[in-house]
């Protein structure tokens, strides 16, 4: 499962199709009159390969609800383009249920394409504060979430306990070990991800919100991005990249390059989601055991991370309605919820599960994501995201080259954010 958007690009998406008969009263044609068949679950680079043991949990205990695991391009943006075209075929649709990006949930609800959902059919009082807002659309329940997700800021904890220097809360602190003790090691200062894709909206609204920005408010009617914060977040990313901190080779990075230079040995520090602290400690690694990770840092304190995951919807041409509500249920059951961490090394929405002192031990970094998540704002709420994501990713990366100064390219983004606005 992929972290974006996470996040993104983490982001993890999934996708049911079901494979028989259309239940009755849903759509056209005949079926069980319970609205339960096979299914069909594809999703977006499984990359920890958790999911199959998942499934077959369920293949188990519903033979007449089996599922097919099914992959798509590990892209979040390759994903969601991909289920867009499929989904505005109609009836011709493939997909019934869609774990999708949760910053995709308004724009897939505004367009008429997942169905809203029963409150009573999924245990959404015992998802961690804050998660349940991502799945919610007009004040109504569109999807229900499945994995969440922080940024974090990763660090080598052996370089810093050398230079008696504790990992940083601002980004001062941080520009100054970045700059000062990571080329006496031979490390790369710092990273995050910066391809123009949507992992850089999500660094960039990382940046912006720990600043005390915003982007966009009222479900994407007012732009609120013209703001002194808004230019001083923008600033910090470029100011990194003019003054040699963050490396330009950062600017062709997504999760998996960032983490592998991480891993490798290549960066004192790196902003990532916490499957990259998973697997750059597991057995092996060459930084196995030198690896911390505390909150995002901030221009005065801790900053704010964009709230990442994934949220599982049903499509309005699904075909066993029923059988997508129980698949959706069981992947969201307490049981399925800690296979996510233990197996898939995602971050579960559960909130029970991060004070398990067992799943503690395991996964040390649990008390810092619980924190980090709690304080998580949403990416911009928007029928339109693909449109303000393609803007803020454009215009940040503009700013990060030096193609534009801060403050000329938050004047841009707001003159684009609105002109997408009024549309």
């Amino acid at each position: 499962m992929r972290w974006i958007h996470a996040a993104g690009r983490g982001l993890l998406v999934l996708v049911v199709i079901v494979t028989g008969y259309v239940a009755s009263g849903v759509g056209s044609g005949a079926g069980p009159a319970d609205g339960r068949g096979p299914l069909t679950l594809a999703t977006a680079g499984d990359l920890t390969g958790y999911l199959g043991s998942v499934l077959e949990g369920w293949n188990r205990t519903h033979p007449g609800e089996k599922v097919t695991l099914v992959e798509l391009p590990d892209s979040a943006d390759e994903t969601r383009a991909q289920m867009a075209t499929d989904l505005r075929g109609g009836d011709r649709s493939r997909f019934d249920v869609l774990n999708i990006d949760v910053s995709w949930t308004s724009e897939f609800a505004a367009q008429g394409w997942i169905r809203p959902l029963a409150r009573d059919r999924f245990p959404l009082d015992t998802f961690l504060p804050r998660v349940v807002d991502t799945a919610t659309y007009d004040g109504q329940l569109y999807a229900v979430p499945y994995v969440t997700n922080a940024g974090l800021l990763l660090y080598r904890k052996d370089i810093l306990a050398k230079e008696g220097v504790d990992p940083p809360r601002t980004w001062s602190e941080l520009e100054r070990a970045a700059r000062t003790i990571a080329p006496k090691y031979g490390l790369d200062g710092y990273a995050g991800q910066f391809l123009p894709y949507e992992g850089l909206t999500v660094n960039a609204a990382e940046a912006v919100y720990s600043a005390g920005g915003t982007i966009l408010g009222d479900e994407g009617e007012r732009v609120t991005v013209n703001s002194t914060a808004a230019r001083e977040g923008i600033g910090f990313l470029a100011r990194g990249v003019r003054e040699g901190w963050i490396p330009k080779q950062a600017l062709t990075y997504k999760e998996e390059e960032s983490k592998r230079a991480f891993q490798d040995g290549r960066l004192l520090f790196l902003r990532n989601w916490p499957y990259a602290y998973a697997v750059a400690s597991a057995k092996g690694s060459p930084v196995a055991g030198k690896i911390g990770a505390v909150p995002l840092p901030g221009p005065r304190g801790p900053g704010v991370s964009v709230l990442g995951g994934s949220n599982l919807a049903v499509s309005s041409h699904a075909r066993h309605p029923d059988s997508a509500a129980r698949l959706i249920a069981y992947l969201t059951s307490e049981r399925v919820q800690r296979q996510v961490l233990t197996r898939g090394a995602l971050p579960p929405v559960r909130a029970d599960l991060y004070e398990d002192p067992d799943l503690v031990r395991e996964f040390p970094y649990l008390p810092t994501l619980r924190e980090s998540v709690r304080a998580a704002a949403p990416r911009p709420k928007s029928p339109r995201y693909d449109q303000v994501s393609l803007v803020v990713q454009a215009v940040a990366h503009d700013a990060m080259t030096g193609r534009q100064t801060p403050v000329a390219a938050v004047r841009r983004l707001a003159r684009e954010l609105d002109a997408i606005s009024s549309r």
